[in-house]
């Protein structure tokens, strides 16, 4: 029988609770709700208001693996939804706004990505994004190295960055702005990326062309587009252990001298929490955003 649990007064059927998702290290579906569960006060905000796309692995990353966008058949009509634009035409997708939302999100065992703007001003990019993404042989070790960088080449502009791992291989800089349109922060993005290569050309690549990123960071400023989404900070990834998109101190940033040193699981999380906060909490604060030069 599947279990039903109340959550926030909104009555919630979660299955398959002892179906082990990810092989390698035996964590179940159970461990995933159980981390989103403790996770909740410091993910929400970042969810908050802003339409989710769902990448799903229900059978693990070994899996099928594939996005949702859409609102998802069986969404209880509690659960806020938005019609969001689109160049093919508007599409109504999920808004998780509550912890009984993200419970039930997480029951479809998904990963979480979010556009950088709200769902109040679509278009408006209210954060900037930079994906920093290794090519083999070079790891986030790299990243670090050109997250510095990028660091400092902000500030100059008055952007203040924050940092986080992806979950996967590489690190994520984000920095909240002033609301502004979305594809004159994609232009800057790609401005900064350009200029990175040119300083580290030993290191950085701007283009995606898979011939160019062997050995190099590739940085990508086009997710900054109001069509792209980025995984949303501690989300859960699709990988072979249960991995954590994690925010990062830029003490942890300069100090990375190996790709473990910057690798965090679920089971990490709550004690970071617990020691440092939510560290992305000032892209939350108004005061903190910066403008685009």
């Amino acid at each position: 029988m599947t279990p039903i649990t109340e959550v926030e007064g909104r009555r919630l059927a979660l299955s398959n609770l002892d179906k082990v998702l990810y092989p390698a290290t035996g964590f179940t579906k159970g461990e995933v709700l159980h981390y989103y569960a403790t996770t909740a006060a410091a993910l929400l905000p970042h969810l908050r208001d802003r339409p989710v796309s769902f990448l799903r692995y229900p059978d693990g990353p070994d899996g099928q693996v594939f996005f949702t966008k859409n609102v998802p058949p069986g969404t209880p009509d509690w659960v806020t939804t938005a019609e969001v634009p689109r160049s093919e035409g508007p599409a109504r997708m999920v808004l998780v706004q509550d912890l009984a939302s993200l419970m039930w999100a997480a029951n479809l065992v998904t990963e979480f990505h979010t556009p950088q703007w709200v769902i109040d001003a679509p278009a408006e990019a209210d954060r900037i994004v930079f994906d920093l993404d290794p090519g083999a042989p070079a790891t986030i070790v790299d990243c670090c190295e050109v997250a510095l960088w990028l660091r400092e080449r902000l500030a100059a502009d008055g952007i203040d960055a924050h940092a986080k791992t992806s979950g996967a291989k590489g690190l994520h800089l984000l920095a909240a702005l002033r609301p502004t349109p979305s594809e004159r922060v994609s232009e800057y993005a790609k401005q900064l990326a350009v200029e990175a290569e040119r300083v580290l050309p030993r290191l950085v690549v701007h283009r995606m062309t898979r011939s160019l990123r062997p050995g190099k960071v590739f940085v990508d400023w086009s997710q900054n587009a109001a069509r792209k989404t980025t995984a949303a900070p501690y989300t859960l990834r699709a990988r072979p252990e249960p991995t954590a998109s994690t925010p990062v101190t830029w003490a942890e940033v300069e100090e990375c001298g190996a790709p473990d040193r910057l690798a965090f699981r679920a089971a990490d999380i709550a004690p970071r929490l617990e020691e440092y906060g939510d560290l992305l909490a000032p892209l939350m604060e108004a005061d903190a955003a910066g403008s685009l030069p």
